[in-house]
């Protein structure tokens, strides 16, 4: 016979052993969740929660700007943003500018979870064993930039066949104008992924791959370098404690994600925006079955033009090799600005999550 204690005479609530009392005598019917042990996977997890639920929303709002950049770099007419964002719409309609979004919104979020993850882990190593640890904007960006390197190099491999195929979507039309064919209805995501297999096989989703290795591993070292040096002028110390903002530049707190974030977006992208360009001309040619060309050559012909015997002017050949930058700085803002702004959002909801240990001392 098991022991009863009775707490009171007037309470009909005794101490049972636990073991024979079922899951309804300790929580109400209505009970759905642990909130408490959600609350301590989102702590736990918060890097990749704040990363992917920002990356959703600034992948979104930016896409289109993504997409007018990429028509713009391949163009071979000169044409102005307006008019070709027309012809998308009359052309295509409203889906042209959203063609392929699935594959960013879907996997390059998850992939840029990873991305964040890995920063943020490395910055944690380097700030336990005190390495880079002082408190002056080099060591700030230094940790950043190195972090980001890592961050970029590593995730390049699962992200270049992602990249390869958003390309195709985007360019879908000129690709089969280059063939001489004319597109009644554009092929789905699928249909070009196995277009590419069928015509260069599984490594065909790799094409161009050393050009995107070198452009994630620079421009996202560049980008997180920046980023890391502009939150520590703006008042973030070596903790990551964010302070007031510096007299000069007295805006709020809460604008100083993305105002870093879009300043970050856009330098590191002005930067390294001759190598997209390059990558994203040989990727064309390549996915529509013409002659490939090395990178240097490549590059030399979007300056110099293709008649080696009437060269371009120097300047002339750099500002088609910048045609889209004003479109692609314009997406940095909007994208990198948000990511920044909802990541930030997001971590400091985490964190006034109860449940912490914390809050159960």
């Amino acid at each position: 016979m098991s022991e009863k204690r009775c707490i009171s005479p007037h309470v009909a609530l005794c101490a049972v052993s636990s073991t024979h009392r079922p899951l309804s005598a300790h929580r109400p019917s209505s009970y759905l969740f642990d909130s408490t042990a959600i609350h301590e996977s989102l702590k736990s997890n918060k890097a990749v929660v704040c990363a992917l639920s920002a990356s959703y929303i600034s992948t979104f709002a930016g896409y289109p700007l993504d997409s007018i950049k990429s028509r713009l770099q391949t163009t071979r007419q000169r044409v102005s943003i307006p008019r070709l964002a027309l012809t998308v719409y009359q052309e295509e309609g409203i889906v042209g500018f959203y063609r392929g979004l699935w594959i960013p919104l879907m996997t390059i979020s998850f992939v840029r979870a990873a991305s964040f993850t890995i920063y943020t882990s490395t910055k944690e190593y380097f700030r336990e064993r005190h390495w880079l640890s002082r408190n002056r904007v080099f060591d700030a960006s230094a940790v950043g930039g190195i972090s980001g390197a890592l961050s970029g190099s590593l995730i390049s491999f699962a992200s270049a066949p992602f990249e390869l195929v958003k390309v195709r979507r985007q360019l879908e039309y000129s690709i089969a104008a280059s063939k001489g064919l004319r597109l009644d209805k554009a092929p789905n995501t699928m249909e070009a992924v196995r277009d590419i297999i069928r015509t260069n096989g599984t490594l065909g989703l790799y094409t161009g791959f050393r050009l995107h290795f070198v452009r994630d591993t620079m421009g996202t070292a560049l980008y997180f370098f920046e980023y890391d040096g502009f939150r520590y002028i703006m008042g973030r110390d070596a903790l990551g404690e964010q302070g007031s903002t510096p007299p000069w530049l007295p805006i709020p707190v809460s604008v100083v994600p993305f105002v870093c974030g879009s300043l970050a977006g856009v330098t590191s992208w002005a930067l390294i925006y001759p190598l997209d360009v390059v990558k994203t001309k040989v990727q064309q040619r390549a996915l529509a079955g013409e002659q490939r060309r090395g990178v240097f050559e490549t590059f030399y012909r979007l300056i110099r033009g293709p008649d080696p015997n009437a060269p371009k002017p120097i300047l002339v050949g750099l500002a088609r090799l910048y045609r889209g930058l004003g479109v692609s700085a314009l997406r940095s803002v909007t994208t990198h600005g948000l990511l920044w702004t909802f990541f930030d959002l997001t971590a400091s909801y985490i964190d006034r999550l109860p449940g912490g240990k914390e809050d159960q001392q």
